[in-house]
């Protein structure tokens, strides 16, 4: 997280990065990722100069101190009040002999408002064999279930309830059975099993015509489709039709529109920024979603700063666009109004990624900018005693 106030509100950015494949090549990889995102690795709290009162909770003795100067936790997490970190139980994932997979959880006032920041790393798909054979995916039920644990232990009546922000590498998937057949409509299937075991062990299928050309062929780590341009197509957004596991919790988690390419899984050769490799089927696994509260919290943002803008230039053109905000489901969009000013056209709230022509390592950075308006949380500060220093 990052923090800075100023007129308009406290403008705030998530961002979420899998660094893993960054240590497989330091000499290019991390070059490029530290020129492109700014210059942290892990999780980190930024909190600019300009932001006052700044708290955040100790959830040993469950209240709030005032942030000063600048604190390191690296080798006590589990026993730090000032955060909450679990990995999820053995039998969640049991191909893993162990994992570290799981989520850690930290609360902050800032500007009168609570919110948690939530950071966390669901289980991947470890065979894409598996992950065809039904829809949805055994695996997709297994992140279902993790994150289902996630958030009820955010919510439960252990402490106050607060807007949430939950993001990291959730490894959602496309729905594969779904995406094979669209892909490979007219194509037939040839199935290759092992010699000792009987067991599929890849998948390939062809054109039924034009000389019965190969276009996907499927293994346990392998997804090689012939034509990656669907994937980087429109941003690739034809395909989120089959992005499905966030709807199953479509009361308890919110995400604005997403409008940039599958975050993973790109080549990991500093040269090929905007190629995936042939691991796995692309997909949207770094996410930055949020309570419908912190959606609102958002939106409230983004219509005082748009407020702002149209009062500013309302000397120089009449004509603003207006700010449209989904009211339901899980998306909300937030248009840029039209003054000349060019201060003017940028973005009230941002969703995208970062570096999208450098090598960033597999998975593209995420995030989410926003700003929270002025006086937004005041209506709830003495509920969770934010502006008491403790």
């Amino acid at each position: 997280m990052a923090g800075k106030a100023s007129a308009s509100g406290t403008a705030v950015l998530l961002v979420t990065a899998n660094v893993g494949s960054l240590f497989d090549d330091p000499e290019n990889l991390q070059k490029n990722w530290l020129r492109e995102f700014y210059q942290a690795l892990g999780s980190f709290y930024f909190l600019h100069e300009s932001l006052k009162n700044i708290y955040q909770f100790d959830f040993k003795a469950k209240k709030y101190k005032k942030v000063t100067g600048k604190e390191i936790y690296s080798d006590t997490l589990e026993s730090t009040p000032m955060l909450e970190k679990e990995k999820f139980p053995q039998d969640y994932f049991p191909e893993c002999k162990w994992s570290r997979k799981g989520f850690i959880r930290t609360r902050w006032c800032v500007a009168d408002c609570a919110f948690d920041l939530v950071n966390i790393h669901l289980f991947h798909d470890a065979s894409n064999l598996v992950a065809w054979e039904t829809s949805p995916s055994v695996y997709s039920g297994i992140r279902r279930k993790a994150l289902g644990y996630v958030l009820d232990r955010i919510s439960d009546q252990r402490f106050e309830k607060a807007s949430y922000f939950v993001f990291g590498d959730f490894n959602f998937r496309l729905d594969s059975k779904s995406v094979v057949e669209t892909l490979c409509t007219k194509a037939t299937m040839q199935t290759v099993r092992a010699a000792d075991t009987n067991e599929v062990v890849k998948l390939i299928f062809r054109e039924s015509d034009n000389d019965r050309k190969v276009t996907l062929q499927l293994e346990k780590k392998l997804f090689d489709y012939v034509n990656q341009e669907v994937f980087r197509d429109n941003n690739g957004t034809a395909l989120l039709e089959f992005d499905k596991e966030l709807s199953v919790f479509k009361d308890r988690l919110c995400e604005l529109d997403i409008s940039f390419p599958p975050s993973y899984p790109y080549s990991e050769d500093s040269s090929q920024g905007k190629q995936y490799m042939n691991t796995r089927c692309p997909a949207w696994c770094d996410r930055v979603l949020m309570s419908p509260s912190a959606k609102e919290l958002i939106l409230r943002g983004a219509l005082s700063e748009q407020t702002l803008m149209s009062e500013a230039n309302v000397s120089r053109e009449s004509g603003n666009r207006t700010s449209v905000c989904g009211a339901g489901g899980s998306a909300a969009r937030v248009l840029t109004a039209t003054p000349t000013a060019s201060e003017s056209e940028e973005k009230v709230v941002t969703y995208d990624h970062i570096g999208p022509s450098v090598c960033m390592g597999d998975h593209k950075p995420v995030f989410l900018a926003f700003r929270i308006a002025p006086g937004a949380g005041k209506p709830h500060a003495r509920v969770h005693k934010c502006c008491v220093v403790q």
